[in-house]
């Protein structure tokens, strides 16, 4: 690992309220690295929207996908 020092001079030199902003960028980057899967993509997901097959296609079940999401 790199030597960290040049990093905590930097956030040293910030205002109080922008180190306050540095520490929930770092909380951000650690839930999202805790986030990544390694591996392959699960796909358990697959044929659960059966249901609709009948009622829409495709591309109209991708664009109720982004309604349902916005509501």
């Amino acid at each position: 690992m790199k030597n960290l020092s040049h990093i905590e001079n930097k956030i040293q030199q910030l205002p109080p309220f922008m180190i306050e902003e540095v520490e929930d960028f770092l909380d951000f980057l650690l839930t999202k690295a805790k986030g990544q899967r390694k591996g392959k993509l699960k796909q358990d997901w697959a044929g659960e929207l059966k249901e609709f097959s009948e009622k829409y296609t495709s591309l109209e079940l991708q664009k109720k996908a982004l309604e349902w999401m916005s509501n």
